[in-house]
């Protein structure tokens, strides 16, 4: 148990030092009055959705850091800006930035390489597609189910200029409640998560008998299982694969999907569970990962079956 609580905060310091990081130099800028001039770079966008010009502002900051964006979901809820509804839609289009920033730091310098233009490329053009999807669903469900919110988050704005240290100060004192609550939280589920891993709770979503539904090779079963554990290291042993001929850039394609869509709950459950229970609460946390992960999977299984009809 003690080497599991010491893997637990190695894993959850640094990204606790993100989410300080994010709450409080986010409550800086408002504070500074500098949130409503960043929302208008994300106006063209929004224009198209229900949601309100307060998302924009974290949607501008979630290009630079996802926590840092989802921080100030919760102060626009928590202050009565919007309601329970519009933060989980704006949580969900906060997370399609990482998706571009991902192209830049694990598309390009590492699946490409690995898996060549055309299977490489395949798969860059999956996290494209994702994030298109997920952005179009944000738009649909806030044009059925919210009205237009006139709110604009209420910043620091007086006759006299707020200097840098009172907003550090006004910052440290309005957030610090918000900061420990979020902590406490995140490194209780991450222990957790780490003690089911330790268990083998994870072991129960084993795919080596889809290997032979899909008509994968039997050789590609190592890949395949590898990937669920670590799309890197999955990548890594399908790369030699195809370069050798030993499987068709069509049956690579099939297993990336096939791994993915087991990968993802498990990195859900592994990482961003704990991530968004910790800022958003259990239940609007839990709601936010299902709704962005369902979406994840849902495009995944879709472009399968495509790939399925095609080795047909």
């Amino acid at each position: 148990m003690p080497s599991i609580l010491i893997s637990a905060l190695d894993f959850a310091i640094p990204v606790l030092i993100v989410i300080f990081i994010g709450l409080f130099g986010t409550a800086v800028l408002i504070e500074l009055g500098l949130m409503q001039r960043l929302s208008r770079f994300a106006s063209p966008i929004f224009r198209f959705t229900n949601l309100p010009d307060t998302c924009a502002s974290s949607f501008v900051v979630s290009m630079g850091s996802t926590v840092a964006a989802n921080t100030m979901v919760v102060n626009f809820r928590d202050s009565g800006c919007i309601n329970n509804r519009e933060a989980v839609l704006c949580a969900v289009m906060n997370s399609t930035p990482a998706y571009v920033r991902e192209i830049f730091t694990y598309q390009i310098p590492i699946v490409l390489p690995a898996l060549g233009p055309v299977v490489g490329g395949f798969y860059v053009m999956v996290f494209i597609v994702t994030a298109i999807v997920k952005v179009v669903t944000v738009v649909v469900l806030s044009k059925l189910l919210l009205k237009k919110n006139p709110c604009k988050f209420e910043e620091t704005v007086t006759e006299k200029k707020v200097t840098l240290r009172e907003a550090v100060v006004r910052s440290l004192r309005k957030n610090k409640k918000l900061f420990i609550k979020i902590s406490m939280v995140y490194l209780a589920m991450t222990t957790l998560v780490f003690y089911l891993r330790d268990r083998g709770a994870f072991e129960v979503f084993s795919v080596l008998p889809l290997a032979d539904i899909f008509g994968i090779p039997p050789e590609s079963i190592v890949p395949l299982t590898s990937f669920v554990a670590s799309p890197i290291l999955g990548i890594s042993l399908l790369g030699p694969m195809l370069s050798d001929n030993g499987i068709s850039p069509l049956q690579a394609m099939i297993v990336l999907m096939l791994g993915s869509m087991f990968m993802l709950p498990i990195f859900s459950i592994r990482t961003l569970l704990p991530r968004y229970i910790s800022i958003f609460g259990a239940r609007t946390g839990t709601g936010i990962v299902t709704f962005s992960t369902g979406i994840s999977v849902l495009v995944r299984f879709v472009i399968l079956l495509v790939l399925l009809s095609m080795a047909d």
